[in-house]
């Protein structure tokens, strides 16, 4: 049972939060500074998101596993700090990206720990209370930097199953330049063991899609899947496996050009060596924004072995601005004591082989009062606000456009095709804009409204909206 008394509303603090920036429907800290968010799950009938957290100030620096936990992924609790670096410990320069698992019964976080900067990454073994709220921390490792000299780098530690064996991959970069992913088995959670090099952008279908110098965040799940392949050819009856990367490049300073990259594959076991192996065969970008890297998925047990559900996080930064967007300088965002937004939770699809993103169901429980029903033209927008944009039956195609405008001063913040009968759905959450498409990926951006701003959508000839102002459930 989760400790109450140790826990506060996130989202009821988030409404009297002083920077009106500060997002009100996606859970964090009031405070500090948070990147990728880490250890995703569902234990003893909660969902757990970490996430890096630095609560000193609002730079990346001397990580943390901050905490928040819900039970329906609308009521959300935020909890203390879960890993913390450890003086002398294996991850004294900060407790970084990975995952939490059920071992046997007990709530376990693998994570990257460092010792120094510039230091290699380890796998370092935390174990929980049932409440994950609580943690011991020993410095326990369980995986060391590989001693194949091809190995450059290596970070991100992600857990996975198959044909009912443990198994774990982290991320990697070559001394050839090429981004690659490692294998490990994990009979014992404590030790793990090291299978070599598992897959690299040397293969085709990773480097046209998944270009990098390293792969962050590697994760692998199992998707619901139409059974097609592609062009209304159906598949074999194979699983579907996703694998999604943080395309990782040599001068990235949380700027990320490259963004996110998945492939889509199948799974199956070598009957030489026992081990899976995986192949890509489509793939693409996994968010179209630039304000989007780093997520997680975490595998859900849906009850039924032909439907597996994944459930993704993802991370949006501050930013300079990009794209024509007004961004926030380090000096405001020092001021504002505050840095880095976690998205909604988003399920994940494949339909003709590619991967579709939509908002888990239950964010509809934000909905409030209804600002306007079948709306053309120019339409204002509440500042935290949900819309629904359909495109004309006629078949006419144009451009929508989510504005933030004064008077003649406008910036686009958004602007996207919408073809008749498609559909996107908008959320605006003070400074997060996230846009999903139905039957696509998503597009995550932050703007920042300058007093006076509004916001509005601009849609084109036969376009609808329905929009509704959020507001928090009781």
């Amino acid at each position: 049972m989760t400790d109450l008394v140790a826990s506060t509303p996130s989202l009821a603090m988030a409404a009297t939060h002083p920077d009106p920036a500060f997002p009100r429907f996606h859970p964090r800290p009031a405070l500090g500074w948070i990147n990728d968010p880490n250890g995703v799950s569902y234990i003893n009938g909660r969902y757990h998101v970490f996430f890096q957290f630095n609560p000193e100030s609002a730079r990346h620096h001397r990580i943390q596993w901050g905490h928040v936990s819900s039970p329906d992924l609308v009521h959300w609790d935020e909890h203390p700090v879960a890993l913390r670096p450890q003086d002398g410990g294996p991850d004294e320069f900060g407790c970084w990206t990975g995952v939490v698992t059920d071992d046997d019964g007990v709530p376990t976080a693998a994570y990257s720990g460092v010792r120094a900067d510039g230091g290699h990454s380890q796998v370092v073994i935390s174990r929980g209370s049932a409440d994950l709220v609580s943690w011991e921390q020993t410095g326990h490792v369980a995986a060391t930097m590989p001693s194949d000299g091809l190995v450059t780098a290596v970070r991100d530690p992600f857990i996975f199953h198959f044909n009912s064996k443990r198994y774990a991959m982290q991320g990697a970069g070559l001394a050839n330049g090429h981004a690659a992913l490692l294998l490990y088995t994990v009979e014992d959670m404590s030790d793990w063991k090291f299978q070599g090099i598992w897959l690299t952008t040397e293969n085709p279908v990773a480097a046209t899609h998944t270009p990098a110098e390293i792969w962050e965040c590697p994760q692998l799940v199992r998707v619901p899947s139409d059974g097609v392949i592609s062009d209304g050819v159906p598949s074999d009856g194979a699983d579907t496996w996703v694998m999604m990367f943080s395309l990782w490049l040599s001068g990235d300073d949380h700027e990320h050009a490259n963004g996110v990259g998945h492939l889509i594959g199948s799974l199956a076991e070598d009957p030489s060596t026992g081990l899976p192996v995986f192949v890509p065969r489509s793939g693409g970008k996994s968010d179209l924004g630039r304000d989007f890297y780093a997520p997680q998925i975490v595998q859900l047990d849906s009850g039924s072995a032909s439907e597996p559900r994944a459930l993704l996080w993802g991370w949006a930064n501050e930013g300079p601005g990009r794209d024509g967007r007004r961004g926030r300088s380090q000096d405001q965002i020092d001021a504002a004591g505050w840095a880095g937004v976690l998205t909604h939770p988003r399920f994940l699809s494949v339909e003709n082989d590619a991967l579709v993103v939509a908002p888990a169901p239950e964010v509809e429980a934000y909905r409030g009062s209804s600002a306007a029903g079948g709306a053309a033209g120019t339409v204002s927008l509440p500042p935290f606000a949900e819309a629904i944009v359909t495109g004309g039956l006629d078949g006419s195609a144009g451009e929508v456009r989510l504005v933030l405008a004064s008077g003649a001063e406008r910036q686009v913040v958004f602007a996207g095709p919408l073809s008749g009968g498609e559909e996107l759905r908008i959320f605006v959450d003070a400074s997060l804009v996230e846009v999903y498409r139905k039957g696509s990926v998503a597009t995550t951006l932050r703007a920042y409204p300058a007093l006076g701003e509004e916001w509005s959508l601009e849609l084109p000839e036969g376009a609808a909206a329905d929009i509704w102002e959020l507001k928090l459930p009781e």
